[in-house]
């Protein structure tokens, strides 16, 4: 049998067809790329609280009745009862009853000055007068508590020289302990704001 040899024309189709097959291989088919993700992480300041301590006396007076209980009153009760035990009157402003609210209450000229001048003077003058009574060894008298008599009135405008109404009660009891005897001490007046008792003469009227 004669063998058959390739055309010129198959070698070159070959040829081709082996050139594109490697061209292919050399692209590596398919590529992949790597993406990078970068993560931000959001940060988040938080204002800081900040607490608002409204003053009672700037808001309306109310009808409500104030009672010798409730946390409120007691705590004003020691910080008076403490001045009285330390001599030390600046202490007890708070258990006083508020300027801004007296200024919504009586009626004059200048109710501001009138506080300042006539009732936080006399005021803590009472404080010391206070600290006397409970003699030489004050200062190992222990309070015991507070007194309010079932006697308050509800005072109207102009009964008072008054413009705003308010609860008045004579004569409560601080109540003390010292070196084994009892020992009371009584508040002339308190008067309320937004059902709460404040001391307004611990003393004498004046």
């Amino acid at each position: 049998m004669t063998p058959r040899f390739a055309t010129p024309r198959l070698v070159s189709a070959i040829v081709l067809a082996v050139t594109v097959a490697l061209a292919l291989a050399s692209c590596g088919g398919t590529s992949s790329k790597v993406i990078e993700t970068t993560t931000t992480q959001s940060t988040t300041t938080v204002a800081p609280t900040t607490t608002t301590t409204v003053d009672p006396g700037t808001l309306p007076q109310t009808d409500e009745k104030p009672t010798g209980t409730g946390a409120e009153f007691e705590n004003r009760m020691k910080v008076l009862a403490n001045a009285i035990i330390t001599n030390t009157p600046d202490t007890a402003v708070t258990a006083f009853f508020p300027v801004s609210a007296y200024k919504q209450t009586k009626k004059n000229t200048d109710p501001a000055a009138d506080w300042k001048n006539r009732l936080i003077a006399n005021f803590k003058v009472d404080v010391a007068d206070a600290n006397k009574k409970l003699g030489a060894n004050a200062k190992n008298a222990v309070f015991t508590g507070a007194t309010v008599p079932a006697t308050a009135v509800w005072v109207k405008p102009g009964e008072e020289y008054n413009v705003g109404p308010y609860w008045r009660v004579f004569k409560a009891q601080m109540n003390y302990t010292v070196d084994g005897k009892n020992v009371q001490i009584p508040i002339e007046s308190m008067i309320s704001w937004r059902g709460q008792w404040y001391v307004v003469h611990l003393g004498t009227i004046r």
